[in-house]
């Protein structure tokens, strides 16, 4: 328009160009059937379209799957990027197929070659993987439908026609529509079909009438409903038959509504290699699994797995399957599940007069509503209600407003069911009969394997609970954050010593070694005078000092209120006043910080100023860290660990090294500090200087008789 306004036309290449930044769209009217308005729209076409610049690596977006009279599959898809041959491997990352022949189609007629370049549209046959949407080479998958089904309707067959028969034709079909889905009930034996209603019904009648011959009919279906949970709850899957064994701890928790299914890692790899982790995030993905109230799809539910157990011997990838699949169950019949219904947008055009009769069937629907314009007569209202209240309303409206009324309705989501007793008897599900989904587990004993019921599975299972020991970890004072630290938890020297006494030398034989060795009182590294540059001629060994970077932070209490606000700058703030002391100290000083929640992360050492950082690798936590360097190194040097960790005081001590609580190394650092500047004060101290002491004999007489005279 502002082209249009300064120089009076609009240039071919501004609506080339808009066209192609998706700012302009342009229309054409016309009919093909008879050959209206074609040559306008073609024209169109080769006036304002500009030809991309597509690049050299191979691309290809597939659009479109079908079949040609003889059966062969063919995936319709246009080159985005390279070429592509006849024999060329395709792959989307999860499969690889051949491609076994190329076509150019025009119309029903098809042109066989050997390659096709970067902006043309082929059929490819050879590929039996592929599906609307997906992206091959550089180009990414498409979003799924944006429309996803709320009806399920039972498939009738003719009398006398196994259902069996006709489940791998519509499956050709379901390939080629992506908005409909096929779904076999075995309990039932029958074919189900979900999509969005009736029109969809009449197609899909007709395709099966063109294409099989045969006449199919619907029954008048049922919403499809979906489950979630409302609290966070552990599952724990066992499979253990006889040489076969697999344990999976899931975390399952309540997702955002509308989020689906979202699956996550949050387990060490010593706990659980990462083949099996990866296998076991495999299995999640790979399966509709079934809510517990009505048998329903689960949604909006985040599952991550935190633990589980393999045998070096017996694991098989089946059986992490079965552990997986009965972990997720397990876990649903723990939680407070929700069911979930379809829920309408609408918009409803009315008379003025029909406002009372609308808002009553809207109350009665159990939905809401609200007034969002009143004009020359006519009345809008907007709002939601559950779908399956809405199904057949609109000839309702019909009727009662003699045709002048209109409803316009969109899927809005899924929301808590407005009935949910009601639809849970009518449904008459029972978890503990269906033998495709099991709740229970596997154990052995014996040597022969036996059954165990959901609710006593985790008085059978082998690996810790997750949450039990958060919870412990919770009671004892743990805090979690970036990174796993301790509040205060200091126990005596004496008992450390009695600790160690009593398990790490209990059964060594050898008296003797406990008596040479220095307790831990002794050891304590205690306070000593100390001046700057002073290196100690007792120690024969170089010092180091540990420090445990997350403990100290949150057990110094200036440092923790830092660290409320900004991690980061408590962390700068510790490493400054441990920098200092050890220009004081003369001691090699390493911090060490938790980093093994960080996916990935590798062991990183760092340098700040005269001291050492380390950030320790995925799934080590910064007590692992220092226990190795105190094992490795605790002969070469004279190691001391500043901790207020209880457990780890005991492991420490064990090993040969020193401790100091995070308040004994605080005041260890601050005694330095006032000794240093003590020392500093006294060796800098300047003498006074008197003016009597500059002044010669007789000038101190002549003062002296003044101040004499002066007083007299």
């Amino acid at each position: 328009m502002e082209a249009y306004l300064e120089t009076g036309h609009i240039s071919t290449s501004q609506i080339a160009k808009l066209i192609k930044e998706q700012k302009v769209f342009p229309c054409f009217f016309g009919s093909a059937l008879r050959l209206v308005g074609v040559d306008a729209f073609l024209e169109g076409i080769v006036k304002y379209t500009q030809i991309p610049l597509y690049p050299k690596e191979f691309g290809a977006r597939i659009f479109k799957i079908a079949r040609d009279d003889k059966g062969n599959r063919l995936t319709y898809m246009k080159i985005t990027g390279g070429k592509l041959q006849v024999k060329d491997l395709l792959t989307n990352g999860v499969w690889e197929e051949k491609v076994n022949q190329i076509r150019i189609y025009s119309g029903e007629k098809f042109e066989v070659v050997d390659q096709v370049e970067a902006g043309s549209i082929c059929a490819v046959t050879g590929l039996s993987q592929t599906r609307p949407g997906q992206g091959l080479g550089i180009e990414r998958a498409f979003r799924g439908p944006l429309l996803e089904p709320v009806l399920t309707y039972r498939i009738v067959m003719p009398e006398g026609y196994d259902p069996r028969v006709m489940l791998p034709k519509l499956r050709e079909i379901e390939e080629e529509e992506p908005e409909l889905r096929i779904v076999w009930d075995e309990e039932l034996q029958e074919i189900q079909a979900q999509i969005m209603g009736e029109v969809q019904i009449e197609i899909l009648q007709s395709i099966i009438k063109d294409r099989f011959d045969v006449d199919v009919s619907f029954d008048s279906g049922r919403v499809l409903y979906k489950e979630t949970i409302a609290n966070i709850v552990e599952g724990v899957g066992h499979f253990e038959p006889l040489r076969h064994y697999a344990e999976v701890h899931l975390l399952l928790e309540p997702g955002e509504r509308g989020s689906g299914l979202e699956f996550a890692l949050n387990c060490s790899e010593e706990v659980l290699e990462k083949s099996w982790q990866n296998l076991i995030l495999t299995h999640l993905k790979e399966k509709g699994h079934k809510g517990v109230l009505t048998g329903s799809p689960i949604t909006d539910i985040k599952i991550t797995l935190v633990s589980g157990r393999a045998h070096k011997q017996h694991t098989q990838g089946g059986d992490f399957r079965e552990a997986t699949y009965r972990a997720v169950r397990q876990g649903l019949k723990e939680a407070e599940s929700i069911l979930l219904e379809p829920y309408y947008t609408f918009r409803l055009e009315i008379p003025e007069k029909m406002v009372g009769r609308a808002m009553t069937d809207i109350e009665q629907m159990h939905g809401t509503y609200e007034i969002l314009e009143a004009k020359d007569g006519w009345t809008v209202l907007g709002g939601s209600a559950p779908v399956v209240n809405m199904r057949n309303y609109h000839a309702k409206v019909a009727a009662y407003t003699k045709g002048e009324g209109r409803l316009f309705c969109t899927l809005k989501g899924y929301e808590p069911c407005h009935n949910s007793e009601e639809v849970i008897e009518s449904i008459g599900y029972d978890s503990e009969k269906d033998k495709e989904n099991p709740t229970g587990s596997i154990f052995c004993k014996h040597g022969a394997g036996f059954s165990v019921s959901w609710d006593k599975v985790k008085d059978y299972m082998h690996v810790e609970s997750y949450l039990e020991q958060r919870k412990k970890e919770s009671s004892e004072g743990v805090v979690t954050s970036k990174a796993k630290t301790r509040e205060e938890k200091w126990i005596s020297l004496e008992e450390v010593d009695e600790i160690i006494r009593r398990t790490y030398y209990a059964n060594q034989g050898k008296k003797s070694s406990w008596k040479k060795r220095r307790s831990a009182l002794e050891s304590y590294y205690r306070p000593r005078n100390i001046t700057p540059n002073q290196e100690p001629k007792e120690e024969f060994k170089e010092e180091y000092l540990l420090v445990d970077g997350y403990n100290i932070i949150f057990a110094w209490s200036d440092l923790k209120e830092i660290a409320q606000e900004n991690m980061d700058a408590a962390r700068i703030k510790l490493l400054e006043v441990l920098s200092n002391y050890q220009g004081i100290r003369k001691c090699k000083i390493i911090v060490v910080f938790d980093a093994y929640r960080v996916k990935g992360h590798r062991e990183e050492v760092l340098t700040y100023n005269n001291i050492y950082i380390v950030y320790t690798r995925e799934a080590q936590t910064a007590d692992h860290y220092i226990e190795k360097f105190v094992h490795d190194y605790h002969k070469k040097y004279q190691i001391t660990v500043a901790t207020s960790d209880a457990l780890e005081q005991i492991i420490i001590m064990g090993k040969g090294a020193r401790l100091l609580s995070a308040n004994e190394l605080k005041e260890e650092v601050q005694r330095a500090n006032e000794v240093a500047l003590q020392a500093y004060q006294e060796k800098h101290r300047i003498q006074p200087n008197y003016l009597m002491d500059e002044l010669s004999e007789d000038t101190k007489k002549n003062i002296s008789k003044y101040l004499e005279e002066e007083n007299k």
